[in-house]
């Protein structure tokens, strides 16, 4: 299609997003559901109930019974808007649960994605298409002011100011440091004299390191891609290539090697009253844990990016064997036309005249990173990340300082770094807000209500899988969806059991957790707004759409033959 037609369609699509937008502000009813979080609750010696959050103690107060709340859904069904945001009460059952409301608009809380992904497909460029998409979603709960009202109030939240300072100062400045040191390049230069011989060995070494560290999520990606970036440049591996080995090692590998933070947040999702296998935390925690065979998708994932270390691309689709091509026989590691995410400055040599560069400088800073956030993981519960580059940072400025650089030049580096990522950090805030913004207007919500307890039992699995899929490509997180799915789709599988009288209702209640699981890593890996696919594109050097359309397909291959294999399990064990 002729580009002035590309641009046409575009402007329809963002048209046809604001009208739509102010439409369904005035005149699309919201529809109110009940949404329940259970906690460990406990009794403090003074009597009264607590339970903890992040490490403190919270003490709960004002707890009434459920029938009389105005959270109820009972309730909800009879109010335009809730008098409450949140209220403690207790069942029937004795069991202490934390009521919230939330909302949909039906299918039109599908409007922002829809907008955003059309947008990012149409003219391959993410941040106009993330843009456009928080200005519907905004428009859509009645917020003209997008500045002010939602875009500033999101950027000054804890969680988005740590990005900001993590892969736009930190991230940035270590990269631009090693960059003026020439310790990126030097570290590539001995891993290609001693390790790595080829393509094949630095994707295998890329992939280990994938399953090395297998904390997931962000932290994962800028790990991985920023240690193999220069070795995999060096043996010409595509960047197409690189950016889904990373990706596809993150989430999918902390699924199956659960010894991190997963479990401990997933748990608390996952209460059912009167189901006793899920009645503590601790017999949550054994039934993730002993849920991970069926984590199929997490585990094809896997063996498909470690099959393409090999150079099997039988799974891996046109586009990776395009690539694949190219690179061997042009060199070329971006296709033509690409736009990366990375500063070329990075890629050109900016050592001052007379720095002797040598590997060491690269492998102190990563040692101490690794050391720092696996330490801080397993003394205090979770991987200070920002200390982990922190000190990292600092150890590489002041290496280059002792061996004689010049403060400037050392200035000049950090300099250097931070423009290189100053694009792909504001796609990744815009991203955060139009995750937050999908997530308010319930279109994961309306999903998951569409499912009911006549839905035939060996259908749920695949359905849920379906459902989170879609609503973690929509909104870019899989922690999020599991905040929205696993509340609504653990009991509804458990009363399908329970309805149509499976043998084994507990491998049932597996089967369909795992789909919930690996739909949500599936969706958060392959969308355009996700921070770990932004994140794969940018420490690896990759246009971001051409990684998205690249990876989509060995992935859903994958995410299909685990909805076949999740099929046969439930029919073969659960019934």
């Amino acid at each position: 299609m002729h580009v002035k037609n590309y641009n046409k369609l575009a402007l329809l699509v963002v048209i046809f997003g604001l009208f739509s937008a102010v439409y369904v502000s005035q005149y699309v009813p919201k529809t109110w559901l009940e949404q329940s979080l259970v906690y460990e609750v406990y009794q403090t010696n003074d009597g009264d109930n607590a339970y903890i959050y992040r490490g403190k103690e919270v003490i709960i107060e004002d707890v009434v019974p459920y029938q009389e709340s105005a959270l109820n859904q009972a309730t909800l069904n009879n109010v335009n808007e809730p008098a409450l945001s949140q209220q403690w009460v207790i069942d029937e059952q004795g069991t202490i649960k934390q009521l919230k409301p939330a909302f949909h608009f039906g299918v039109w809380s599908l409007l922002p994605a829809l907008i955003t992904v059309s947008l990012c497909l149409i003219t391959k460029e993410p941040l106009s298409a993330l843009f456009t998409g928080i200005v519907t979603g905004a428009l859509m709960l009645g917020e003209y002011d997008i500045t002010d009202s939602v875009i500033i109030p999101q950027l000054a939240k804890e969680g988005s100011a740590a990005l900001l300072l993590l892969y736009l100062w930190l991230l940035g400045g270590l990269l631009g440091v090693w960059a003026k040191t020439g310790a990126a390049q030097a570290f590539a230069d001995m891993m290609t004299r001693r390790f790595v011989r080829g393509q094949r060995s630095a994707k295998l070494v890329s992939w280990c390191l994938g399953v090395l560290f297998f904390q997931g999520g962000t932290m994962s990606t800028v790990l991985v891609g920023t240690t193999v970036r220069p070795l995999a440049d060096r043996a010409k591996v595509s960047h197409e290539e690189m950016s889904y080995i990373v990706d596809s090692t993150a989430s999918p590998i902390a699924a199956v090697l659960a010894f991190n933070a997963w479990p401990a947040y997933v748990q608390a999702l996952i209460f059912v009253p009167g189901v006793a296998f899920l009645a503590t935390e601790a017999d949550r925690l054994d039934f993730f844990f002993s849920s991970i065979p069926f984590s199929f998708y997490g585990i094809l994932a896997v063996i498909g990016t470690l099959l393409l270390s090999l150079n099997i691309t039988t799974f891996s689709g046109r586009r990776i064997r395009e690539a694949h091509h190219r690179a061997n026989t042009t060199g070329q590691l971006d296709a033509p036309n690409a736009q990366p995410l990375s500063a070329k400055e990075l890629q050109s040599r900016v050592v001052p005249e007379g720095y002797h560069s040598h590997h060491f400088e690269f492998i102190f800073p990563l040692i101490t990173l690794i050391g720092i956030a696996v330490f801080t993981f397993i003394l205090l519960g979770s991987p200070k990340v920002n200390w982990a580059f922190g000190a990292a940072l600092m150890l590489a400025v002041g290496i280059a300082l002792a061996k004689g650089m010049s403060l400037k030049n050392v200035m000049d580096g950090l300099n250097l770094g931070l423009k290189s990522v100053v694009f792909a950090s504001v796609i990744l805030m815009m991203a955060v807000i139009i995750g937050f913004i999908s997530k308010e207007i319930g279109g994961g919500l309306y999903l998951v209500s569409l499912l009911g307890e006549q839905l035939p039992y060996w259908a749920l699995p695949i359905t849920l899988q379906l459902m989170t899929m879609v609503i973690a490509f929509s909104t870019g997180t899989s922690w999020g969806t599991y905040a929205i799915a696993f509340p609504l789709a653990m009991p509804l599988a458990w009363a399908i059991g329970e309805h149509q009288m499976l043998a084994n209702p507990e491998i049932y209640m597996m089967i369909c957790f795992a789909t919930v699981l690996n739909g949500s890593i599936y969706g958060d890996q392959c969308s355009p707004i996700s921070d770990t696919t932004i994140l794969s594109a940018m420490t690896t050097g990759c246009d971001l759409m051409d990684h998205v359309k690249s990876q989509i397909v060995p992935a859903s291959f994958a995410a299909a033959t685990a909805a076949l294999l999740w099929t046969l399990c439930v029919i073969g064990f659960a019934a």
